[in-house]
């Protein structure tokens, strides 16, 4: 069965290659892909006989990156189930709200969220089954290694499986109401998967994945590709920068992947100076525009090339890809749309098509598509319109060489003095500023103009600057208007399991 069933599949061509290698583990697991099938098909038999899980039915999982969360997403595959994967850093409480509206038939979690689980399971849900990676779970929980040692490691497979079924649904951050579950289809992956094999793979490439698994970048931009393709893809409990950078080393990695905020946490790592970093291919950063002083710094220190990438949950994920080639000429640039994707940018108004270099609405169309939002079809019908254009929420533009910026969300632009004012376009001038480690600029309420700036600033160990020497360094690099009228010096900025800087945290600090 060519469809779900990615690991039998990739069994009978190479079965000996090394598939994972779990650094969470002690010590270290390392697993070919025969090894891989066999943990998937005992979890499947298992799950099928003694909680009934059939073609459709929701398997959650509540934990930190390991080999357990593919383990399940294998599993499902061969049945037909659909892999739900928790964000752990929401309240017990949203969680459940989750839990009711996804009804998981069973649901896998680590020690780390006990607690969490324990709250849970006290409450009237559809969980069947809960199944405890380490430690000694609630009552009544299975552990998952027992499963591994006792259930049938028979071939199972789900014959009735089409390209249009569900494999995993993948939450959005959602600023109102419950996080909207999109939809991944086994169609969405293998266009995925073929864009980034196009744009980025090659064989016998070593994938080192820093983002949480509940995530379309830990799941889905490199890690699934990487079966399908052949390669190695080795998984990091959670992001440690000195951790990651040994690990690269080592094991010599030749594609990393992270965000901006990760990329400079990187290079106040203790071993930052030491470490070879000859073997990575390249790197990829997303989820906000890399600094190109950072660039500049990689480039020259370590030697590595950057691709700039751009994805999101309900399409691709890899969307987008800046070759290494463009990174200093194409500064700030995501590059130009994948093979089979098409994008176009139109006023948020009117839904005109704009010409190059005019700011407008980033609109999405390809295969790569997701298919919807669970039980939310209202939802998914406010932003994909009637030809099929995903609306996704970013001001964007695009040069006369088709290459696309993003400019900012829509919901993080303010504006001042009836002027638009677009945060990333700030945040790009002060990284330029030597002293600036992180930065982020909120809009906050103000009598005269309506909304205007607040830089949160964090700087970089043993560097000195003062909100009059930040905010003179972008009057000199930006139109008045767009200067924030405020500096705020903060020791850390609030950072999503992804390693984005979440700006609603920022802004309720600061905003009443």
């Amino acid at each position: 069965m060519y469809i779900g069933d990615y690991l039998g599949r990739r069994t009978i061509y190479s079965p000996q290659a090394p598939a994972i290698l779990d650094t969470g583990k002690t010590p270290a697991l390392r697993l070919t892909y025969a090894e891989m099938n066999t943990r998937a098909n005992k979890l499947a038999n298992w799950l099928q006989s003694e909680v009934g899980v059939q073609k459709g039915d929701r398997v959650a999982i509540l934990a930190q990156d390991s080999v357990e969360h593919l383990d399940l997403f294998f599993a499902c595959g061969k049945l037909g189930a659909i892999h739900t994967g928790l964000n752990w850093r929401l309240h017990w409480r949203e969680l459940l709200g989750i839990i009711h509206d996804v009804t998981p038939t069973a649901v896998v979690y680590d020690d780390a969220f006990k607690d969490v689980v324990a709250e849970l399971a006290q409450a009237d849900t559809s969980v069947k089954k809960w199944i405890h990676v380490d430690g000694d779970g609630v009552d009544g929980s299975v552990y998952f290694n027992d499963i591994l040692e006792t259930a049938s490691d028979s071939a199972v497979t789900c014959e009735s499986l089409e390209a249009e079924d569900i494999a995993a649904l993948l939450f959005t951050g959602g600023t109102t109401g419950l996080p909207k579950g999109a939809q991944i289809s086994h169609r969405q992956i293998a266009w995925n998967g073929y864009n980034t094999v196009i744009h980025d793979l090659g064989h016998g490439d070593i994938y080192l994945n820093v983002f949480p698994m509940f995530h379309a970048g830990g799941l889905f931009a490199y890690t699934l590709a990487q079966t399908i393709f052949g390669g190695m893809t080795i998984l990091m409990k959670r992001f440690d920068p000195e951790k990651v950078l040994a690990t690269i080393e080592r094991e010599q990695a030749t594609i990393f992947a992270a965000v901006p905020a990760m990329y400079q946490m990187l290079t106040q790592a203790p071993n930052w100076a030491e470490t070879d970093l000859s073997s990575l291919r390249f790197c990829t950063s997303g989820g906000a525009p890399l600094p190109v002083p950072l660039v500049e710094q990689y480039t020259e220190e370590k030697g590595v090339r950057f691709k700039q990438g751009f994805g999101m949950t309900e399409f691709g994920p890899g969307i987008f890809a800046l070759p290494p080639e463009d990174a200093i000429r194409k500064a700030g640039s995501i590059g130009r749309p994948n093979f089979f994707v098409d994008a176009r940018i139109v006023d948020p108004e009117t839904n005109e098509q704009l010409g190059p270099n005019q700011v407008g609405e980033l609109l999405l169309k390809g295969p790569s598509i997701s298919s919807g939002y669970f039980n939310n079809a209202e939802a998914w019908a406010a932003v994909v319109d009637e030809d099929g254009w995903l609306h996704t929420g970013d001001l964007a533009k695009h040069d006369e060489e088709w290459y696309f910026y993003i400019v900012d969300r829509l919901k993080d632009m303010f504006i001042s003095g009836g002027e638009n004012v677009y945060p990333v376009e700030i945040e790009s001038a002060l990284y330029k500023h030597p002293s600036v480690l992180q930065c982020a600029v909120i809009g906050v309420p103000d009598d005269r103009w309506g909304e205007v700036g607040k830089a949160c600033v964090v700087l970089k160990q043993g560097q000195t600057a003062t909100e009059a020497e930040l905010l003179q360094h972008l009057q000199d690099n930006l139109a008045r208007y767009k200067v924030p009228k405020s500096v705020e010096f903060m020791d850390a900025l609030p950072i999503s399991g992804a390693g984005k800087i979440l700006r609603r945290e920022l802004r309720s600090q600061f905003v009443e």
